[in-house]
C-alpha cells in the first residue's frame, strides 16, 4: 500500500534529463540568436535612455511644471495637481529625485510599449472569438505566474541590464491593456454599430469613430492597471539592473537599512497614487463626456 503514501512521480534521473534538455536547448538558442535579439531591442534601449536623460537632465522646476501640466490636462483637478507637486517636492527634498525620474522614465516606456502591443491584440480579440479563446489562457498564465519567473528567460537571453528588466515589466503588466481593450469594444452598444453600418461605415471607420471612442473609458482602466503593475514590478526588476527607486529598496533589504527602504518605498507609493488618481480622473471625465454626448 506504499503507493497511497508515495505519489507515483517520475524518477529523479528522468526529471534531471528533462531539465538538462530544456536548459541546454535554451542556452543553444541564446548562443545562436542572442546577438540578433540584442540588436533587435536596441531601439527600445535608446528610447529608454532618451527618456531618462530628458527627465534627469532637465531642470527640476521644469520637470515639476511639466508633470503638473499633464496631471491638470488629465484630471482637471487642482487638488490632484497640488498633491502631485507636493509629492515631487518631498521626493526631491529627501534626495530621491534622480532615482524617481529614472523610475518614471521606465514606467513611461513600459506603458507606451504595452499600449503599442496590447491595443492591437485586444482589438483583434474583440473581432475574432477564436483568437480570444486562444489568447485568454495565455493571459491567465501571465497574470498568475510569479513575477520572479519572468526574470529567468530574459536574463538568459539578454543578460543583465535595462532592456531585460523593461521586457520583464512589459510582459508582467501588458495583460490588463489587452483584456480591457477587448472588453471595452465588446461592450459597445450593438444599436450604435448597426447605425454605423446603415450609414455605410467601413470596418476601419466603425472601429476608429465608434468603437474605440466609446471603449476609451474602459481602456483607460486597463492603462491604469498596467501602470500600477509596472510600478509593482520595478523593485523586482532592480535585481537584474533596472535603475530607479527599486535599487535602493533592494539594497535596503539586503543590508537591513530600514530608513532607506521606508523612504524609497514611500516614494514608489507616492508616484503610484499620483498616476492612479490622474488616470482615474481622466477615465471618469471621458465617461461623463460620452454620456453627455450619447445619452
Amino acid at each position: 500500500m506504499s503507493w497511497l503514501n508515495d505519489f507515483p512521480a517520475l524518477g529523479s534521473k528522468l526529471l534531471s534529463e528533462i531539465r538538462r534538455a530544456i536548459d541546454g536547448g535554451f542556452r543553444d538558442f541564446t548562443r545562436e540568436h542572442g546577438e540578433a535579439l540584442e540588436n533587435f531591442f536596441e531601439p527600445l534601449r535608446e528610447f529608454l535612455l532618451l527618456s531618462e536623460r530628458l527627465l534627469t537632465q532637465t531642470p527640476w522646476p521644469l520637470v515639476i511644471a511639466g508633470i503638473a501640466l499633464l496631471t491638470w490636462l488629465a484630471s482637471r483637478s487642482l487638488k490632484i495637481v497640488a498633491g502631485t507637486v507636493l509629492t515631487l517636492l518631498l521626493i526631491g527634498v529627501f534626495g530621491m529625485w534622480d532615482d524617481t525620474m529614472k523610475t518614471i522614465a521606465m514606467i513611461f516606456v513600459c506603458t507606451v510599449v504595452a499600449l503599442a502591443l496590447g491595443l492591437p491584440i485586444g482589438i483583434a480579440m474583440s473581432r475574432f472569438d477564436r483568437l480570444q479563446r486562444w489568447v485568454s489562457p495565455a493571459l491567465d498564465v501571465m497574470q498568475t505566474m510569479p513575477s520572479f519567473v519572468y526574470l529567468i528567460p530574459v536574463v538568459m537571453l539578454l543578460g543583465i541590464g535595462r532592456v531585460p528588466g523593461l521586457i520583464a515589466v512589459v510582459i508582467y503588466a501588458i495583460a490588463p491593456v489587452i483584456r480591457f481593450t477587448n472588453l471595452g469594444i465588446r461592450l459597445v452598444d450593438k444599436d450604435l454599430l448597426e447605425a454605423a453600418d446603415a450609414f455605410g461605415s467601413s470596418a476601419w471607420q466603425k472601429l476608429r469613430q465608434v468603437q474605440l471612442p466609446l471603449a476609451l473609458p474602459t481602456i483607460m482602466a486597463g492603462v491604469n492597471q498596467t501602470i500600477m503593475l509596472s510600478l509593482s514590478m520595478v523593485v523586482i526588476a532592480s535585481m537584474i539592473g533596472v535603475q530607479g527607486l527599486g535599487q535602493p529598496v533592494l539594497k535596503a533589504i539586503t543590508n537591513q537599512y530600514f530608513a532607506m527602504g521606508l523612504f524609497n518605498g514611500l516614494a514608489i507609493v507616492g508616484i503610484a497614487i499620483v498616476f492612479d488618481r490622474a488616470s482615474q480622473a481622466y477615465g471618469k471625465r471621458l465617461q461623463k463626456h460620452l454620456e453627455a454626448q450619447h445619452g
